[in-house]
């Protein structure tokens, strides 16, 4: 047993049907009918856990973070109160992943919320988690455990793809079938009505992005300059790059579903499953 499925996956409020405001459900039809492809193909994978890699939730300067609390919940701002989730942690894998960290020397740390005792703390979930596991897991009956993870920016870009390889190697520790998901919004600077303004740069780095998605190249993301990334404006190069170390080697298949970019940022799903093993030579 060990990571079964990997997704990107957009977290933009309009992904969610339900959280449209007034004009909104005409827009992202394509990424919607990608994250509801995605939602089918990860029931199909049974998924006994997910982890979850975010850019909205703990910033923790210089070092990479794993949720240990025994819960996380929220709602989604701005939508109906029914625009919610509540999940179990699997914290068995989430402590395997922060000792994974740690055994590779990854600057790390675990994090947990409110209650003294992770055990009964419950984390907030932010729209980066909330978004992508309203169509993976967490509606489920029961919702799939998560672990969710941050990256740090402020570290290379080689220190998020070990990351990603240190949580293969938990998952296959843990003895349980298990689905990692790289949440990614990609460059947010296409309009110059949006909250970044305008730069180009968004263009080009969500033309690269597809064009490695498309490519089934990952590895292609550590060769990105993080000048492009910052001038697009994106928020997803770090969790991609962890999504390349957990599916690097040559027993992964990507392929890009969907890509647009119906308002100032660009959303893109892309699912990643296990290549079927040739038959032994008798």
């Amino acid at each position: 047993m060990s990571l079964v499925f990997a997704a990107i996956a957009p977290h933009g409020g309009m992904t969610i049907e339900e959280a449209c405001g007034p004009g909104e459900e005409k827009l992202a039809i394509a990424t919607r009918k990608g994250m509801q492809s995605l939602g089918r193909m990860f029931a199909t994978a049974k998924p006994e856990a997910v982890v979850i890699a975010t850019p909205h939730n703990v910033h923790v300067s210089g070092a990479l973070g794993v949720v240990v609390s025994s819960r996380v919940a929220g709602q989604l701002d701005g939508a109906p109160r029914s625009v919610a989730l509540d999940c179990p942690t699997d914290a068995d894998l989430a402590w395997r992943v922060l000792a994974s960290y740690v055994e590779a020397e990854i600057p790390s740390v675990g994090i947990s919320f409110g209650g003294n005792d992770p055990s009964s703390a419950v984390a907030p979930m932010d729209w980066g988690v909330l978004i992508p596991l309203w169509f993976m897991g967490g509606r489920s009956d029961p919702p799939v455990p998560v672990v969710v993870v941050t990256p740090a920016r402020d570290l290379p870009a080689t220190a998020h793809v070990e990351a990603g390889r240190a949580i293969a190697r938990a998952a296959e520790a843990s003895g349980r079938r298990v689905a990692f998901i790289a949440s990614a919004d990609h460059g947010h600077a296409h309009s110059a009505d949006g909250p970044y303004g305008f730069d180009e740069k968004a263009r080009v780095y969500d033309e690269l992005v597809c064009d490695i998605v498309r490519g089934d190249d990952l590895q292609r993301l550590v060769e990105v300059e993080p000048e492009l990334v910052e001038r697009a404006k994106a928020d997803s190069w770090w969790q991609m790059l962890i999504l390349a170390g957990a599916t690097g080697g040559d027993g992964w298949r990507g392929r890009l579903l969907s890509y647009e970019a119906p308002t100032y940022f660009g959303m893109l799903t892309a699912a990643y499953t296990r290549r079927a093993k040739k038959p032994a030579a008798s």
